[in-house]
């Protein structure tokens, strides 16, 4: 006879249920450390190599300006431009590669900005007067003047900032942060997509789902966008008459018969529903909690602005942003239409500018002072910059600006970034970068970087290629922005 089973049936009674009371404490500590790991990091894991090294960042808020920011009137000083007022741009820095809208114009005159730059903080950054809360933060964000895209036009541009790649298919930068990292929070998603409302008469090109879409990983790592005005999530809700415990039972049923169907098929993307219906019942919970502002002082609501507390606009955005991360979300991306002045463009870069500057610059001040924002990574720009010449009619008091992806301004703050720095420097008509050229793929590079992510290392398989964000070229983390 089996020693062990003699042993088992020698047993006394109170030898059997004191060693089964071992056992079954053992087994309900296990359970409840099992749930305590999964409230940590099994609705959202990470891949177990990631990060590579430890990360400034635990999060990331992107800031999209979706259209194009004119980095002549932002943040580019070029008063010299003064002085050739409506005078032919040299052709030798026109160049061959302008968009089919201005390229049969007879004339290609220089429209200087008809905006005041000052001088603001410690740094003594330039900044147009257009953007006076975020001068108040100059101290706290890098400027990167000389960043360059290889598209020229919206859909394509915004693919490649959003993607690494102007062929649609590729995961955006949230999906690949969400994939490699996961997130922390177990009632929300690990990928936050907001869409703000923008002012009426904007220019607003349309925006595609593949800017916050999974591409080739799995469904799970697409961004949730919370939609702009009274109802983020649509259906969340139950029905009249549904309640709580049967949405529950009925949740426990299709899970039942999904798990067989993935016994069977063995297909990914049931597991990917299994857990989508999880998340959508807790959101239940969480997402009216999210955007309840009722407990946030009446200082921060001020700090963003008038339009704090109207659904939809970009100031409860801004806010929000801030209440995702605290809440253990790892991308939120903010996109805010209609940038895109290809005529009037004091009136529409004012109103795009007065709607979006003074949140911006909360967010930041808000990150600061509740010590988040070490750990948060703040991500500003557009997909390209405008040109120096005027399309359409041109006047010293309005102007146009055309598609230029040659050079154009974005801004990083916190999470590893060093404030009150500049860099790159642009040619006398901010027409081309002439030192420290940064390509959008080296934005994403730093991203990664301040992740704890070596964008190189962080690979996944894909048509025959180990497809990475940052494409097959070479690119390089911008480390004299990093603190």
């Amino acid at each position: 006879m089996n020693p062990i089973l003699e042993n088992q049936v020698l047993q006394t009674r109170r030898q059997f249920f004191g060693r089964a009371g071992i056992r079954l404490g053992g087994l309900a500590m296990a359970s409840l450390l099992a749930e305590r790991s999964f409230a940590r990091s099994d609705v959202h894991p990470g891949l177990p190599q990631l990060p590579h090294f430890a990360g400034k960042a635990k999060a990331v808020i992107y800031l999209h300006m979706n259209g194009g920011p004119s980095q002549l009137d932002t943040w580019d000083y070029k008063p010299g431009l003064h002085d050739r007022f409506e005078q032919d741009l040299p052709k030798e820095f026109l160049g061959d590669r302008i968009t089919t809208m201005t390229s049969r114009q007879s004339k290609f005159p220089v429209a200087p900005s008809r905006y005041h730059f000052g001088q603001y903080g410690q740094c003594g950054r330039r900044v147009s007067e257009l953007l006076p809360h975020t001068a108040r933060i100059v101290d706290d964000i890098a400027v990167v003047k000389t960043v360059y895209t290889n598209a020229i036009n919206h859909d394509p541009a915004c693919t490649f900032v959003m993607s690494g790649s102007e062929v649609p298919g590729k995961p955006s930068l949230g999906s690949w942060i969400s994939y490699g990292l996961g997130a922390p929070t177990r009632d929300l998603p690990a990928f936050v997509a907001l869409i703000p409302n923008f002012p009426k008469g904007s220019a607003a090109q349309a925006l595609f789902s593949r800017m916050w879409g999974p591409g080739f990983l799995p469904g799970r790592h697409s961004g949730v966008v919370l939609r702009s005005g009274e109802d983020p999530v649509l259906y969340i809700d139950n029905p009249p008459g549904v309640r709580r415990e049967d949405r529950r039972a009925m949740l426990d049923a299709l899970g039942r018969l999904n798990r067989r169907g993935f016994a069977k098929f063995g297909d990914p993307d049931i597991q990917t529903r299994i857990s989508q219906y999880e998340m959508a019942y807790r959101m239940q919970s969480s997402v009216p909690e999210l955007t309840d502002l009722s407990r946030e002082s009446r200082a921060t609501k001020a700090m963003y602005g008038d339009r704090v507390d109207t659904p939809g606009s970009f100031a409860q955005s801004a806010l929000l942003a801030r209440r995702l991360v605290e809440r253990g979300v790892r991308m939120v991306q903010i996109m805010h239409r209609g940038w895109d002045s290809h005529n009037n463009l004091p009136k529409q870069l004012g109103d795009q500018c007065a709607d979006t500057d003074q949140a911006c610059a909360a967010l930041v001040m808000d990150l600061k002072q509740r010590g988040m924002l070490d750990e948060t990574l703040v991500v500003w720009g557009g997909e390209f910059g405008r040109t120096v010449y005027c399309q359409g009619k041109l006047t010293r008091e309005n102007y146009g600006r055309d598609h230029h992806p040659r050079n154009f301004c974005m801004w990083l703050a916190g999470g590893g970034v060093k404030g009150g720095t500049l860099l790159g420097e642009t040619d006398e008509f901010s027409y081309n970068g002439i030192e420290d050229r940064v390509h959008v793929n080296e934005i994403n590079a730093t991203i990664l970087h301040c992740l704890g992510i070596d964008h190189e290392r962080f690979t996944v398989r894909y048509q025959g290629l180990d497809q990475r964000l940052t494409g097959v070229e070479p690119m390089n983390v911008i480390r004299r922005i990093l603190a």
